[in-house]
């Protein structure tokens, strides 16, 4: 349960951190009304998710290597599961709330 817990406590580092990112950089640009907000606030967890991969296959390859712990391992892999199953979680209530506009009466 524990680990559940910690995984979780990361998530919601990540995203806070995303977060916090794309609002210094739209302060440090002055664009405050800037259509490319969500837009940059997408790729850049894309590229979050992208680079939690990469982690997790050095990390097989540290393993494999005699380099890593097991442990270090199975901690990567469950991060970037996490990561993974964040980014379709946001991808399906876009979606979702995509749908709910179209539907409704103009």
């Amino acid at each position: 349960m524990s680990a559940n817990v910690t995984t979780a406590a990361n998530a919601y580092l990540s995203a806070a951190n995303l977060l916090d990112k794309s609002a210094q950089q739209k302060a440090s640009t002055g664009a405050l009304g800037d259509a490319g907000g969500f837009s940059e606030l997408v790729k850049s967890a894309l590229e979050s998710t992208n680079e939690t991969g990469k982690a997790t296959e050095a990390s097989v390859a540290d393993l494999a290597s005699g380099k890593a712990n097991v442990v270090d391992l199975v901690t990567a892999v469950a991060e970037t599961e996490l990561a993974v199953q964040t980014l379709v979680t946001v991808r399906d209530r876009v979606i979702s709330a995509y749908q709910e506009i179209m539907n409704m009466p103009i």
